[in-house]
């Protein structure tokens, strides 16, 4: 059975129900399970699984404390209707073994959508019994509407979403400030994603406020940041789906390497990768994908983690991120599951903002990893460029990874590559109306309709439908309010 403990220390061992409902561990860091490369699982077996199948196979593993009738109850209802493709995360072909895997077909049209459709389920099965959760979520943008749309009315459970203000899309903004349910709580806060992630965690980290909370409340604090384990196991689903998909196709036989490219500013989806990779899946190589906040760019290159630099508010807002959680959790597993080091490393982090890993382990790193990233001139030709050469519609972020993966010289091009696409393109109508020459009125319902008609697209309905939806949260605060905001939030619930 999987165990999970911290990534700075290893005596605490839970099992992952506990550790989904804690969701950041006391000391800080992250829950992993050792022995991954235990739970492999046979590519062959992937073959002709549908998705969810496909998730049972995987999740059976990861989260192994589940029941199989409790995963598929959690399953058939994360992924039924309100998919807009039945397969969940289908795999397009873009020509030149070149591949899209598309993980915007949820209700929010972000890849948030594939685990947090499945957390709150997963969630609901791992409390205690009179005891409340409330999910608490920083968010750069996708994050957040996709954690509202998963916990809202979820008895049980309450959630409250900040946001930094004035540096998510308008259609971020308006998916979480319209979302309909009782049980949840959206607020902006003055200052980057990095400032009210690193509020959330030491509202995580406060025990007297957890305390006061269990004793008032009967509530526990918990995560749908991918700091949570439950948030992390559902993403490396869908590399095995691909896996099987090109397999399906007569793409590659069992055994044969892939690649993929990921865009990413937290780290989580590509350490899925890492994850599926160590549970047995062929993946050649891994290609971070940044804008131009490049943090992950240059550690990979240079070895060094440095978060003391120039933050910028790009067109691939999801991304801006300079504090990268789950890259703690790779180092961790790179380095042979020593907690000393890792500890050592974020508390260099904390105190001085930079933190220097040995060159042996960068070595190791980057026999997998790869990086790459692309300003915001590049995004809007890689999205012109895509759209005339390949005919496939793309938002910003799937275009710093379409940049980094076209521009690749090294590559061997009977392995065939997958981009892992993010979010819907009319999640950032605005943007892509620019990249490709269109007018752009200041409205982005105006552009997502310009968008429609000029490429024979359409719009996913619940993004069309924002424009004329009531505003319901207009809070701003500081981060420093972050803490009183959670305890009003979870007294009024």
């Amino acid at each position: 059975m999987s165990t999970y403990h911290s990534t700075r220390g290893g005596k605490e061992q839970l099992q992952s129900k506990q550790a989904i409902r804690r969701g950041l561990a006391p000391d800080g860091g992250l829950y992993v399970s050792d022995g991954l490369d235990a739970l492999t699982i046979d590519p062959a077996d992937v073959a002709g699984l549908d998705y969810k199948g496909t998730a049972k196979l995987v999740l059976s593993r990861l989260l192994s404390d589940y029941s199989s009738a409790q995963l598929d109850s959690c399953l058939d209802a994360a992924y039924g209707e309100q998919w807009s493709d039945p397969a969940i995360t289908p795999l397009v072909d873009l020509g030149g073994n070149d591949f899209v895997l598309e993980l915007f077909r949820g209700p929010t049209s972000a890849f948030k959508d594939v685990a947090l459709q499945l957390l709150p389920r997963l969630m609901a099965l791992a409390g205690d019994d009179g005891e409340r959760i409330m999910v608490l979520t920083a968010t750069s943008g996708d994050t957040g509407k996709a954690a509202l749309a998963g916990f809202a009315d979820a008895p049980g459970t309450g959630i409250t979403v900040f946001y930094p203000q004035g540096k998510v899309s308008q259609i971020q903004r308006l998916q979480m400030v319209t979302q309909e349910g009782g049980n949840l709580q959206v607020c902006a806060v003055r200052g980057n994603f990095d400032d009210a992630q690193s509020a959330v965690k030491s509202i995580f980290a406060d025990a007297d406020l957890a305390h006061e909370l269990d004793e008032k409340a009967s509530t526990v604090l918990s995560s749908a940041n991918s700091i949570n384990v439950g948030r992390l196991a559902p993403q490396v689903v869908y590399y095995f789906r691909a896996y099987g998909s090109l397999m399906e196709r007569g793409v590659i036989r069992p055994g044969d390497p892939v690649e993929f490219c990921v865009p990413t500013g937290n780290f989580g989806d590509v350490l899925a990768g890492y994850y599926a990779k160590m549970m047995g899946l062929p993946v050649a190589r891994l290609t971070v994908a940044s804008d131009r906040n490049r943090v992950l760019n240059d550690f990979l290159t240079t070895g060094v983690y440095d978060r003391n630099r120039p933050f910028y508010a790009t067109t691939s807002p999801s991304m801006d991120i300079l504090i990268s959680s789950n890259l703690e959790r790779m180092l961790y597993y790179m380095a042979g599951g020593d907690t000393e080091l890792i500890a050592s490393l974020m508390a260099d982090l904390e105190s001085k903002g930079r933190y220097q890993v040995p060159e042996a382990l960068m070595t190791r790193i980057r026999g997998l990893f790869s990086c790459g990233w692309a300003d915001e001139d590049q995004v809007g030709s890689a999205i012109s460029d895509c759209w005339e050469d390949r005919g496939y519609l793309i938002d910003p972020h799937t275009a710093c990874g379409y940049q980094v993966m076209t521009g690749q010289t090294d590559r061997d091009p009977a392995v065939p590559r997958v981009l892992l696409s993010t979010a819907s393109p009319y999640k950032f109508p605005r943007v892509v109306c620019q990249s490709l020459g269109l007018e752009t009125p200041d409205s982005d319902f105006d552009c997502m309709d310009i968008l429609a008609e000029s490429t024979n697209t359409r719009p996913p309905k619940a993004l069309r439908t924002l424009e004329n939806a009531p505003v319901r949260f207009q809070d701003c605060i500081d981060p420093g309010d972050m803490s009183d905001y959670v305890r009003h939030a979870v007294m009024q619930s």
